[in-house]
């Protein structure tokens, strides 16, 4: 009575081992072709593919260790900073102590006589002089912090980290299909990218806006610089096709935003550049970074709704990771602005407001699943760009309140 059903469930799992062998036999022919090849050629043939080869297996061992080791990362890196402390917004000077006047310190200085044999120093005639330079020389003003978070988000981008976008086995993908398009190796890829748009944006408000007084003033020189930087390809290789030739890579030019704002911030703590807080220019800026998550947002809806296969959405991690490295960026940066508009936000009693909002920046750093689903929201399976999305308009929201709330 069983024979036959014991007969086909052999026949079922010999087709099916017949099929496994096939496909492992198609995989590995070009490879066994190739050793073939390779083992009836000279020696110096040999040696040269065999070097090129080990170069190649090296290149992937790199890169493959680059994409999943993420140096430097964690979700609390704005208590390092302890913007809290901080009294001073951005660029407002320190009271100087008081200076006697140039009468007082003539009366009260004691009066020494040079004599022939000894030079004791300035003479009681230098003293008015010495005073006028002093207050001058000892002027300081508060550094912008939000220069400061940007300078080292990007130091992590491409200094602690290599920058993965523009990495040669990066462009050449899969098989030359795009690691995007797939759902392997290109996480920290989208991370980055999502931490450089908010550097982007960044940039240009502190050169057009926050670095300059509206309409009386030109614009900063390292600012301007890291603006231009900030907007250069974020996938450019030493060589490249468009047009052909040698080329600087990207990690080369955004190494100098990480420079340019570093000067602008001690130039400003001299008392030697400008940093405009003022509530306009602090709408402003919230008004364009709510833009762009609204965008952001935008994205993962039309992903999750259009996408929804589940495991099998090759595109859905990196639009969680582009958001996600958006999140971590911006929650730095908002917490910054805190700090560099202090005197805006005490005024308009914002302190709470503020605070709940970086809180959600917070909160949504908290999603770190370990494979992104893209499922149906009623479905069995978690929908983590949806959950994604959520979060991302929730912080937009606060920072729309905020706004709302500095216009009044």
């Amino acid at each position: 009575m069983l024979d036959p059903i014991v007969a086909f469930v052999t026949m079922v799992f010999q087709w099916i081992g017949r099929a496994i062998g096939l496909l492992i036999g198609v995989l590995m022919w070009p490879f066994l072709w190739f050793g073939r090849w390779y083992l009836q050629k000279g020696w110096i043939l040999k040696a040269g593919l065999g070097g090129a080869i080990l170069l190649l297996a090296a290149l992937y061992v790199y890169f493959i260790y680059s994409t999943q080791r993420w140096t430097d990362f964690d979700p609390d890196y704005v208590a390092k900073y302890n913007f809290e402390q901080r009294r001073r917004s951005a660029g407002e000077q320190a009271a100087m102590p008081p200076q006697p006047s140039p009468a007082m310190a003539t009366v009260e200085a004691p009066v020494t006589y040079p004599t022939a044999t000894a030079n004791t120093g300035p003479s009681v005639a230098d003293a008015p002089a010495a005073a006028a330079v002093a207050p001058a020389s000892g002027r300081s003003c508060g550094r912008s912090a939000i220069a400061e978070v940007a300078a080292d988000l990007t130091d992590f981008n491409v200094n602690r980290n290599p920058w993965i976008s523009s990495m040669i086995l990066y462009k050449l993908g899969l098989f030359g299909l795009s690691w995007d398009k797939t759902p392997f190796l290109d996480n920290k890829a989208s991370f980055q990218r999502g931490i450089h748009e908010a550097i982007r944006r960044t940039a240009t408000e502190l050169a057009d806006n926050l670095g300059r007084v509206r309409g009386t003033s030109q614009i900063d020189a390292n600012l301007q610089s890291a603006r231009g930087n900030a907007q250069f390809d974020e996938y450019t290789w030493y060589v490249g096709l468009n047009p052909p030739g040698p080329k600087t890579p990207t990690p080369a030019y955004y190494r100098e935003i990480v420079r340019d704002l570093r000067a602008f911030d001690d130039r400003l703590a001299r008392c030697e550049a400008v940093f405009d807080a003022r509530a306009d220019n602090l709408i402003q800026y919230l008004d364009r970074i709510a833009s762009a998550l609204g965008d952001t947002s935008a994205i993962l809806r039309e992903r999750s709704e259009n996408y929804n296969r589940g495991f099998f959405d090759t595109r859905a991690d990196d639009r969680f990771w582009f958001a996600y490295g958006q999140l971590y960026a911006y929650y730095g940066l908002m917490t910054a602005s805190h700090a560099d508009f202090e005197d805006v936000i005490r005024e308009r009693n914002l302190d709470n407001l503020w605070n709940a909002m970086e809180a959600q920046f917070r909160s949504a750093l908290k999603i770190r699943p370990w494979i992104i689903v893209n499922s149906s929201e009623d479905g069995l399976f978690a929908t983590h760009l949806a959950t994604m999305g959520f979060y991302v308009l929730r912080v937009r929201s606060n920072l729309i309140e905020v706004q709302a709330v500095l216009q009044r």
